[in-house]
């Protein structure tokens, strides 16, 4: 018994070509299609068929149910990742207080670093909700690793944090030395950073840890210069770069590194919501301190790998972007097979919901600290049209970029006007990649007032007075 469709594991040396394989394999076999749905509502599995039919490697199958129609694919297009958060987080309470309960819910990403903007939306709104299958993000190793760095910087004092990085990445440090470090500092009652200090002027300790440590000493004082004259997310990206820590995660074989990576790049993009390091460590301290709700009904963030085999009646798919969702490291890696066992990946997501899924893309992400444009996944375009409610901001992929002319759709969608739209609202895939990819030479845009437009340094804005090339 296996679903060809659902084969998303060739990371774990699962081979999707097995099943494909067993007819010729065991000669005489019979396939029995278990074509029959229990969960979903046909709009659902409209959605999910119509997707997963572009693949070419599987056996085929057409899924049915007996359930009415329900509400089609809602596909929500927004400005950016923390307007997805907020959109997500503002339908999670509606839907509550139509009575539905939250522990029918379920927020699903493609990739672990997306989740942090989601947790801080809800701890903002006072939702309560689950990791499952993976710590919180300020909990996750790395991203403590990372903070304890930036709390040595800003207060030498912390032995927690000291003794957490003093030999991560590896300096040559044994058990003997950090304990005498520590019971050196017990007994002079001082900082384990300024014993380190008095312990380079003793031999006991080892050279070759002495000459380690004076190295991070003589690091963290520059560090802390370096904070008070450049901003603290360029401090944050040097430390991680000077320390060795990002390196160690580069050089690592662990199959989480490449994840580890992307969450500390997620970490440098929080960081810049805030004026400086110390306003952003009080922030973290007050997110760790919000202690875990007693309530039993809770919301789920989890990956859509973490997700097979589970159920839940509204199910929410964000960052379906291309770059993101397919990820493009598995397109790099992995070519067209990759290509479709990420829409394998995103069948099982579709089919994780009973009754409602909602899908967003944002024109406009942070990635890395970085702002970048977003494309909306091909996925989207392969969904069915007469399984899908598309919601499009006013002036999205329009403000002076492109047009909704320009890409053969208008700028706003709704349930009546998407049925008027020949082909469904994403059939220009290609041509709309091809339209954002191109620069526009300087100019050769025209701007008008009262304009909604987006700038890479300054953010979302409207034109108030254009004096020439000014705006």
């Amino acid at each position: 018994v296996g679903d060809d469709d659902q084969s998303i594991y060739s990371w774990r040396g699962a081979e999707v070509g097995n099943i494909l394989r067993f007819e010729n394999d065991f000669p005489g076999s019979k396939v029995v299609r278990l074509e029959r749905n229990y969960r979903s509502t046909h709009h659902i599995l409209g959605a999910a068929s119509g997707l997963i039919s572009k693949n070419q490697g599987r056996l085929g199958k057409t899924l049915w149910t007996e359930l009415n129609e329900g509400e089609k694919v809602c596909v929500r297009g927004v400005w950016d990742g923390v307007e997805e958060a907020r959109v997500v987080g503002d339908e999670i309470e509606t839907q509550q207080k139509r009575g539905n309960s939250i522990n029918e819910m379920a927020v699903l990403v493609r990739a672990g670093f997306q989740t942090r903007e989601f947790e801080e939306r809800m701890i903002t709104l006072g939702l309560p909700y689950r990791i499952v299958g993976g710590a919180r993000f300020y909990e996750r190793l790395e991203i403590r690793d990372a903070i304890a760095y930036l709390r040595v910087i800003s207060q030498p004092d912390d032995d927690l944090a000291f003794e957490r990085i003093i030999n991560t990445p590896k300096r040559g440090l044994g058990n003997a030395t950090i304990q005498t470090i520590n019971v050196y500092a017990r007994a002079k009652r001082i900082p384990m950073i300024v014993a380190v200090t008095h312990l380079l002027e003793t031999d006991e300790i080892g050279a070759r840890a002495r000459t380690n440590l004076r190295e991070l000493l003589n690091d963290f004082s520059r560090w802390r210069t370096l904070a008070g004259e450049i901003d603290h997310v360029d401090v944050a990206r040097q430390v991680l770069d000077e320390s060795g820590y990002t390196t160690m995660w580069q050089l690592s074989k662990a199959p989480e590194a490449p994840g580890r990576l992307e969450n500390l790049k997620e970490l440098l993009s929080a960081m810049e919501d805030f004026g400086n390091l110390q306003g952003f460590l009080e922030h973290v301290s007050l997110v760790m301190e919000n202690e875990a709700s007693t309530s039993e009904e809770k919301v789920t963030l989890m990956t859509l790998h973490g997700a097979k085999g589970l159920e839940f009646d509204t199910v929410f798919l964000p960052g379906w972007e291309e770059g993101l969702f397919p990820h493009q490291r598995a397109l790099d890696e992995g070519g067209s097979s990759a290509l479709e066992e990420e829409r394998r990946l995103a069948y099982v997501g579709l089919t994780r919901a009973r009754k409602k899924v909602m899908i967003t893309f944002a024109a406009n992400r942070r990635v890395y600290g970085n702002w970048q444009s977003a494309i909306p996944s091909r996925f989207i375009d392969e969904i069915p049209p007469e399984n899908v409610d598309s919601i499009v901001e006013q002036g999205l992929y329009g403000t002076g970029v492109m047009s909704g002319d320009e890409v053969g759709f208008p700028t706003t969608f709704d349930s009546e006007r998407h049925s008027q739209i020949s082909g469904g609202p994403y059939r220009n895939f290609s041509r709309w990649k091809n339209s954002v990819s191109t620069t526009k030479a300087h100019g050769s845009v025209d701007f008008e007032l009262g304009q909604r437009i987006f700038h890479q340094k300054f953010g979302y804005g409207m034109i108030l007075s254009i004096n020439g090339d000014k705006l």
